[in-house]
């Protein structure tokens, strides 16, 4: 390496890049500044002048990892086109777990990083001014969704109190299973039944307090 200077652009956003490609092959644990200079073909001291370890390096790659699993979530979102209020209310909590487990399928990388390599949950502005989300985060507009259940009747204000974490905990459970746990050799098909056994029925235990029409069954590859 000859530290010659970096003449292909923006040092900073390569590594990033570099360092977003490294996760998505090898996870978190391929994360390391000296290899991501050897892959953007500069010395390792010019990649230390803008990341001063790799714990600020991961920190940025948190941020673009959260951006992509929002994206992910507003397309699956912007495939619900019911008039019913509360049928779209429904619809728009299931549509999130799907969301959640097809980022932790298609981004396992990311998604790891994330939620095993990243202790805390990143905001939603990145701080290198790239996609921001105006403080936007997948556990937010889980909450967003819930609330929205409560407010047009289908879900009991007095069941609201946890149902975030009860959220939260099958699809994440569901995600690690598929992705690095027993349930990784799915066959498509059954990943689809098996993720619509759960999603509705923890749609139909929010309404248990009256009877509702049962919501379509959900596929992870259906938008």
């Amino acid at each position: 390496m000859t530290g010659t200077p970096y003449h292909h652009g923006n040092l900073r956003d390569a590594l990033v890049e570099a360092a977003v490609d490294v996760v998505r092959e090898g996870g978190p644990e391929a994360l390391a500044l000296r290899e991501l200079a050897r892959r953007v073909g500069v010395s390792h001291a010019a990649a230390y002048r803008h990341f001063a370890d790799r714990e600020a390096l991961v920190d940025v790659v948190a941020q673009r990892a959260l951006q992509t699993f929002v994206e992910r979530i507003r397309e699956r979102l912007a495939t619900i086109d019911e008039s019913d209020p509360v049928t779209r209310a429904r619809r728009r909590l299931v549509e999130i777990g799907v969301a959640y487990v097809g980022f932790a399928l298609t981004e396992s990388g990311l998604f790891r990083l994330l939620f095993t390599a990243y202790p805390d949950a990143p905001d939603g502005n990145a701080p290198d001014g790239k996609g921001e989300l105006a403080g936007e985060d997948p556990y937010a507009m889980l909450n967003e969704a819930l609330d929205d259940l409560v407010e047009v009747g289908y879900l009991d204000e007095r069941d609201r109190v946890g149902a975030d974490v009860t959220c939260w905990a099958a699809v994440h459970g569901f995600s690690v299973l598929n992705v690095e746990g027993p349930l990784r050799g799915l066959q498509e098909v059954d990943r689809d039944v098996a993720l619509s056994t759960m999603l509705l029925g923890i749609d139909r235990a929010f309404g248990a307090g009256r009877e509702w029409p049962r919501l379509a069954p959900v596929m992870l590859n259906n938008a």
